[in-house]
């Protein structure tokens, strides 16, 4: 069976709500979604879900035990990311909760085939290109993160280009944001031979600040190395004609927003990923405050979508972020300054 996952908890309840509307319109509602619980925060989530047949929660603390312990493993590998977590007083790893996404990939996970999207993604145009790949490769992604490989591995670490050419990374990276696999990938024994790689001295190349999207991008490109053509990893930015490949991500700010379709010169985006936006933007928007940000207004097509008289009647001048990533990111696109 195929399905969608996602990773949510009640603080990103309003942007969950917009990326389940948006799967029913563009997947349709008999598309399975299963919701990864990001902690125990979930009152919202099972409210929001419940009318909802199509979509269950994964909430067992055994099926996330695994990956936890893994990624525990990962870390403690690592020359340096423990201490400096430890100096800015994380007891724990680095947004661990974030790497339950990789449950997906259990034997025991509901969906024999699937799409990852995170929680602050809308899905806007049929899933059904990643599937289609899914048939001939084992990992399928859609994006650009290629043109910046900082942000997966330690490009200043000396042993990078040792387990990975420039081409691999060129073709193979991703971000860990959407896409799609099969259920039964990454086995306890590749794990344990991907750990032994990482302690001969391969862990330095782990990017500790982002700690999911690296660990996921080292499983599957080192996988990939190894297996040969029993694992291949396939971007459809890099195969798609140039006519059809669209951008996906907010720090875009050409795209044309028209009820509810987002356009690339002309050409509607498969998905749309809000990164590195506050989530709060997202509820104080909901609650009618005025605050600015790149396609808002396709975000709140989709999450009162079912809900029109809920919608808020936004007032006054529009509200500009406060100081942090989010301001610096549309600092960057020039939209405050």
């Amino acid at each position: 069976m195929d399905g969608i996952y996602t990773l949510a908890n009640d603080v990103v309840c309003n942007q969950l709500v917009a990326l389940l509307n948006s799967i029913e319109v563009h997947a349709g509602r008999e598309m399975p979604v299963a919701v990864i619980a990001y902690d125990d925060r979930l009152a919202n989530v099972r409210a929001a879900i419940a009318p909802r047949p199509q979509v269950r929660l994964l909430d067992d603390p055994a099926l996330f035990a695994p990956w936890e312990a893994f990624s525990r493993q990962v870390w403690q590998l690592h020359p340096t990311a423990i201490a400096t977590w430890r100096k800015k007083g994380i007891a724990d790893v680095y947004r661990l909760p974030s790497n339950r996404r990789y449950a997906a990939f259990d034997a025991r996970a509901p969906f024999e085939r699937f799409l990852y999207l995170d929680a602050d993604t809308l899905l806007l145009n049929s899933p059904q290109p990643f599937f289609a790949a899914l048939d001939r490769n084992s990992l399928v992604t859609y994006d650009f993160q290629h043109k910046d490989p900082s942000h997966i591995f330690n490009v200043t670490a000396s042993k990078l280009p040792e387990v990975f050419r420039p081409d691999e990374i060129h073709r193979a990276i991703f971000c860990a944001g959407c896409y799609a696999g099969h259920r039964g990938a990454f086995s306890a024994e590749q794990r344990d031979w991907l750990l032994k790689q990482l302690a001969a001295g391969e862990s330095e190349i782990l990017y500790p600040n982002a700690p999911n999207q690296s660990v996921l991008n080292y499983m599957a490109m080192r996988l990939a190395q190894r297996e040969g053509e029993s694992f291949s990893i396939h971007n459809l930015a890099l195969h798609l004609s140039p006519e059809q490949i669209t951008g996906n991500s907010v720090t875009s700010s050409h795209f044309v927003e028209r009820d509810g379709w987002v356009y690339d010169r002309g050409n509607p985006l498969t998905y749309l990923h809000y990164i590195g936006l506050p989530a709060d933007w997202f509820n104080q928007l909901c609650s009618g405050k005025n605050v600015d940000f790149p396609y808002r207004e396709t975000f709140l097509h989709y999450r009162f979508l079912h809900e029109p008289e809920k919608r808020p009647r936004l007032w006054g001048r529009k509200v500009l972020p406060q100081a942090g990533v989010g301001r610096r990111m549309l600092k960057k696109l020039r939209l405050v300054f």
